[in-house]
């Protein structure tokens, strides 16, 4: 007995020392693949900041330069003669109306020769960029300035003599509080310091005019603070942070960085580590409780065997017992018989269950696919916005002017802006909600067109040519709209992510009508290593750990296609890469055609 004891004990004990590992190695696998997808979402916030600012600096750049070719002040600068009011009164009109803290015309000497700020600056001599500006080029510079010690970004342009040196420079310094103050609110901590690393610009106040590491602790001659102390952690090639920052800055983080050459500063962000290492314990924990759940149920039925056994050899002892082991037996049949109900009942209600869950799963592969394109996505509605801002400056400027033809062609241009960001944002509107609708005629035309309009990023990421003969009439097949989407976008990025290495990287898309209707995709990448098992759950061919490397897209499309009554198959194509091929129901209107 004690021998018997001994041996379920050490392996009770092992058994938890298993446990532990296991959910261990859970944990560490959900915390480096949480941290893969941190960092992407990370790298995108800090883009978007990052071409923020530039974006905002650049239109004062622009400003110095069309100013540095104006007639009055470049005749004011080669005359060199006393400031005149018209230069004073075009420098006050523009800094008015750009935003600009200060607007200034400079003689070579650096005396200020004309200035929307009279109780500013005097004399610029000393300036490095406008110095640089004196030697020809476009001079950009930093610092604490002005009567109230503002932090100003300055640029200075070269005002040329015709065949000679410059003769002078048009400076326009910008308040960085006025470029601030305005940005929309960040979860993370933004911060962009210079090559010395002095903390400039931030959406965090506390870190505004800190220095970091070996940085000078003057700035324009004034005190600067001392960064928040930090230690640095490296994890999977990850650079986390531990800091004490106080209440608005996280104790935990994952530091990005992003060179700005075009304004020499480098943008720095900090993503609170909290909900991450959340997950991972979370997942951790259940791993736990699921390896102690199962292990408890087999420890009880070996138990239940074991004392099984011994009243089988017991009652085996003596025939007297006969009737009574019988009747015991029939009780424990009329048990078994109502636990079998039980679990009959258990096994219909985990079946609806798994139903549920595989209608999150379609749900979460589409969001999930979402996750992974929002950089690109985010830069395709940049765009737009940034040329909206533009255009609507310009007509502002045109109509300033009386030009309203120049003014209505910008409007124009604006509304194609604002039109190309209504479909961006309908598409992902669409492919992102949960169909719950039953099979009905969908348009398998459109399903393929905005699917394309929703990957568009990742393609041209990627580089990808789509060969797409479009037909001219709608297809029509028994399916649903935005699952069907689901499909072909799932097909289409495994079709990119597979070319990656490729030289010649083409999907070509052929719909067939018919009985059924085919779809086809192919792609010029390696091919299916092994055809059989791509449509198993969890089976992939993508690197381990990275967050489109789960193998549940192929799955959820092959169930997908089956609820549709179609079929899907994947094969080798004789000329290279791999080819997918959708059958579908057609419509009851192509049927009848």
């Amino acid at each position: 007995m004690t021998g018997a004891f001994t041996r379920r004990a050490l392996g009770f004990v092992g058994f938890l020392l298993a446990v532990i590992g296991f959910a261990a190695g859970v944990w560490w696998f959900a915390f480096t693949s949480a941290l893969d997808q941190l960092e992407e979402r990370g790298r995108a916030d800090l883009a978007l900041a990052a071409d923020r600012l530039t974006g905002q600096l650049q239109r004062f750049r622009e400003l110095a330069v069309f100013l540095a070719d104006h007639p009055v002040l470049t005749g004011l600068v080669l005359d060199q003669g006393p400031t005149t009011p018209a230069a004073n009164d075009l420098l006050q009109e523009m800094a008015d109306k750009t935003g600009t803290l200060s607007l200034l015309l400079v003689g070579a000497e650096g005396r200020v020769l004309a200035t929307s700020r009279p109780d500013e600056v005097s004399n610029m001599a000393t300036e490095p960029y406008f110095n640089r500006a004196m030697n020809g080029a476009l001079g950009a510079g930093h610092g604490i300035g002005g009567p109230d010690g503002r932090r100003i970004y300055s640029y200075a342009a070269p005002v040329f003599q015709p065949g000679a040196a410059p003769r002078g420079a048009v400076v326009a310094r910008v308040a960085v509080e006025a470029l601030e103050w305005n940005w929309p609110a960040e979860a993370s901590a933004v911060f962009f310091s210079d090559d010395s690393g002095v903390v400039f610009v931030s959406n965090r106040y506390d870190l505004i005019l800190t220095a970091q590491g070996n940085a000078p602790r003057l700035l324009s001659g004034v005190a600067l603070s001392e960064f928040p102390g930090y230690s640095v952690r490296a994890v999977n090639g990850h650079a986390l942070w531990a800091l004490d920052g106080g209440r608005y800055l996280p104790k935990r983080a994952l530091h990005l960085t992003q060179a700005l050459p075009v304004i020499g500063m480098t943008g720095q962000i900090l993503l609170d580590l909290t909900p991450t290492l959340g997950l991972a314990n979370l997942q951790a924990a259940v791993a736990a409780a699921l390896c102690l759940a199962f292990g408890a149920l087999l420890f009880l039925a070996t138990e239940r065997r074991r004392v099984l056994s011994e009243r089988l050899a017991t009652e085996a002892a003596t025939n007297a017992e006969l009737e009574t082991r019988v009747a015991r037996r029939t009780a424990e049949l009329s048990t078994a018989n109502a636990d079998l109900i039980h679990e009959i009942t258990e096994r219909k209600d985990a079946e609806a269950a798994l139903t549920r869950a595989q209608a999150d799963l379609v749900q979460a592969g589409k969001l999930s696919a979402l996750g992974q394109m929002s950089a690109g996505i985010s830069h395709e509605l940049n765009q737009p916005l940034m040329a909206i801002q533009t255009f609507a400056d310009n007509a502002g400027v045109f109509l300033d002017r009386g030009k309203t033809g120049e003014a209505a062609a910008n409007l124009g241009r604006i509304a194609e802006m604002a039109r190309r960001m209504g479909r961006i944002i309908r598409n992902l509107r669409a492919f992102a909600r949960l169909e719950t609708a039953a099979l009905s005629d969908v348009d398998l035309v459109a399903v393929v067109d905005a699917a394309l309009e929703i990957a568009e990023p990742k393609i041209a990421g990627a580089g990808v040519t789509v060969d797409w003969p479009r037909p001219a009439h709608p297809v029509m097949v028994r399916g649903g709209e935005v699952r069907l989407q689901q499909v072909v976008m799932n097909l289409v990025a495994n079709a990119v992510d597979a070319m990656q290495n490729s030289i010649d990287k083409r999907i070509v898309i052929h719909l067939e009508p018919g009985r059924p209707t085919t779809l086809e995709i192919r792609d010029t990448g390696p091919g299916i290593a092994d055809p059989e098992r791509i449509f198993d759950p969890f089976y992939t061919t993508k690197e381990v750990g990275r967050s489109e490397g789960m193998g549940l897209g192929l799955s959820i499309s092959y169930g997908l296609v089956q609820s549709f009554g179609g079929a899907i198959r994947g094969r080798n194509h004789p000329q290279g890469g791999a080819i997918f091929t959708v059958e579908l129901t057609p419509a009851a209107l192509e049927v009848a055609a």
